[in-house]
C-alpha cells in the first residue's frame, strides 16, 4: 500500500528568519478572507448612543412643532380680532406664518438647524407677549398700550414657551447622550392634548370680552392718538364707527360682570362703538381688582381727595394723569371706592382726558353708551384735598384752588342702575356737554 509523505520546506529568509511550506495534500493552508474596495471604502455603521440622540433630537422637535402649530393657530384668530388695524393685523399675520411654517418644517425635517430657529421663534413669540402685555408695542399701531393678560394669548405665550425649550433640548441632545436623558413622546397624545389646549384658547376668546375684531385697539386708537389721553384720532374712528350701522340685539340685557359683556340693543350704536365700550368694561373688570386693597393703591401713587364722608371716596394718582396711556385699567387716573360700610370697596375706575380739554374734543368711543364730564365746581387745598365749593360766580374760597376741568368718566366693576358708564348722582354728577341730557343707560342698568 502506498504512504502519503509529508514534507516541511525551510528556506532561510535574508534577516535569517525561516518560512515554513506545507506540502501535505491532507492540510491545506488556510487563506485571509479577501476583502474588496467597496467594503474598505464604506464608513463604520453608527454607533446605537448615536443614534438615540437623533431619536430624541427629532422626537423634541416633533412635539416642539406640535406646540408651534397650536401657538400659530391661536394667533391666527387674533389677526381676525386686530382686523381694523392693520399694524396689529399684519403683526399677527407674520407670527401665524412663522409659526405654522416652523411647526411643519419639525414635523417632517426635524434637524439642529431647525432646533436653533426653534429658539429663536419660540424666543420672540414669548418676548413679544411679556412686552404686550406689560409697557406695549409703542412701534406696531394697535398694539400702542398694554394688553391685559387673556386666556388665549397666555395659553399662545405658553406654547411658544414650549417650542423654545424643547427646541434648545433638542439642540443639545447630542452633548447629553451617555447622561442617560430620554424623550420618547407619544406624538398622538400629545397631539390631542395642544389641540384641546389651543381650541380651549380659542373658545375661551370668542366669549371673553375682547370678542369683537379690533374692540381693543378700537379704544386705543380713539383715546391715543395724539400725546397723553390724545384725541388726534378722535374724528377717523368717529367716522369709521358711524358708517357701519346700527348693532346689537333689539332687546338689551342688564349688565352682569359676571357674565360676558354685552352692550347691544342701544339705538344709534354702531358695531364699533359697542366693541369698544365692551372692551373697556371687561378690561377694566380684569384689571382693576389689583387695586382693591387701599393700601396697595396708595403704594403705586394713589392719594384719597377726602370726599368719603359722601358715601363715594376718590383717589387719584398725579403721574398717571399726566403720563401716555388712556383708558388703560393698568394706570387709572382715579379710583372709586364705596364707603357706606364703613370701609372702602373698590367698584370703579374713573378714567380722565387731558386736563382743559373742552367736552366736545373729548373722542367719540363709545356713542351713546358713553357720556363723559367735567367738574368745575370744586375746591382743592394745597394736599388735594376737596375741601369746599364755588360761590355763585365760580371762585373758591381764599386758600383753596379750582382746577383747570378735565373730562372724565366712569367704569363700573359692580352693576349700576344707569349701567357701566353711568356717572354719580346729585352733585357728584359733574357737567356735560352743553345741550345734551344726562345720560342713565337704563337698558343695561343693574344691581
Amino acid at each position: 500500500m502506498g504512504h502519503w509523505h509529508t514534507y516541511d520546506v525551510r528556506a532561510d529568509d535574508a534577516a535569517g528568519g525561516l518560512d515554513t511550506v506545507n506540502l501535505d495534500p491532507r492540510e491545506p493552508e488556510a487563506s485571509e478572507p479577501q476583502v474588496t474596495d467597496d467594503e474598505s471604502a464604506a464608513p463604520p455603521p453608527p454607533t446605537s448612543a448615536a443614534g438615540e440622540a437623533d431619536d430624541r433630537l427629532a422626537g423634541r422637535l416633533r412635539l416642539a412643532g406640535l406646540a408651534s402649530l397650536g401657538a400659530g393657530t391661536i394667533h391666527a384668530l387674533a389677526v381676525g380680532m386686530h382686523i381694523d388695524t392693520r399694524g396689529a393685523a399684519v403683526a399677527f399675520t407674520i407670527l401665524t406664518a412663522i409659526q405654522l411654517a416652523w411647526g411643519v418644517t419639525a414635523l417632517v425635517r426635524p434637524g439642529r438647524a431647525v432646533a436653533v430657529a426653534g429658539i429663536v421663534t419660540g424666543a420672540a413669540a414669548v418676548g413679544g407677549w411679556i412686552m404686550a402685555t406689560t409697557s406695549g408695542v409703542s412701534w406696531i399701531n394697535g398694539l400702542e398700550t398694554s394688553a391685559s393678560r387673556e386666556v388665549d394669548n397666555t395659553v399662545a405665550a405658553g406654547l411658544a414657551a414650549v417650542v423654545m425649550l424643547l427646541s434648545a433640548s433638542a439642540f443639545f441632545a447630542r452633548s447629553r447622550e451617555r447622561a442617560g436623558i430620554s424623550l420618547r413622546p407619544p406624538l398622538a397624545l400629545a397631539g390631542v392634548g395642544v389641540t384641546a389646549v389651543t381650541v380651549f384658547a380659542m373658545i375661551a376668546a370668542g366669549t371673553s370680552g375682547h370678542h369683537a375684531a379690533g374692540a381693543t385697539d378700537a379704544a386705543a386708537t380713539a383715546a391715543g392718538g395724539a400725546g397723553h389721553h390724545g384725541s388726534g384720532s378722535a374724528t377717523e374712528v368717529a367716522a369709521a364707527a358711524d358708517g357701519a350701522g346700527d348693532h346689537g340685539p333689539s332687546v338689551a340685557v342688564p349688565y352682569d360682570p359676571a357674565l360676558p359683556i354685552d352692550l347691544g340693543g342701544v339705538p344709534g350704536v354702531t358695531p364699533r362703538q359697542q366693541a369698544a365700550a365692551e372692551q373697556i368694561v371687561s378690561a377694566t373688570l380684569q384689571v382693576l381688582p389689583q387695586f382693591s386693597d387701599p393700601a396697595v393703591a396708595e403704594q403705586a401713587g394713589f392719594h384719597s381727595i377726602g370726599d368719603g364722608g359722601t358715601g363715594i371716596e376718590h383717589f387719584v394718582n398725579e403721574d398717571f394723569m399726566t403720563d401716555e396711556y388712556f383708558l388703560d385699567p393698568s394706570r387709572p387716573e382715579s379710583l372709586v371706592y364705596n364707603t357706606q360700610d364703613g370701609g372702602r370697596r373698590l367698584v370703579a375706575a374713573m378714567y380722565m382726558a387731558d386736563r382743559g380739554l373742552p367736552l366736545e374734543d373729548v373722542p367719540d368711543i363709545g356713542g351713546a353708551l358713553m357720556q363723559w364730564h367735567t367738574h368745575d365746581n370744586l375746591c382743592y387745598n394745597d394736599d388735594g384735598q376737596v375741601r369746599g365749593l364755588t360761590d355763585g360766580d365760580g371762585n373758591c374760597p381764599a386758600g383753596l384752588t379750582k382746577p383747570e376741568p378735565t373730562p372724565m368718566i366712569h367704569s363700573w366693576i359692580e352693576p349700576h342702575p344707569c349701567g357701566p358708564f353711568a356717572a354719580l348722582e346729585g352733585i357728584g354728577g359733574g357737567t356735560i356737554e352743553e345741550g345734551e341730557e344726562r345720560l342713565c343707560d337704563t337698558a343695561h342698568g343693574g344691581g
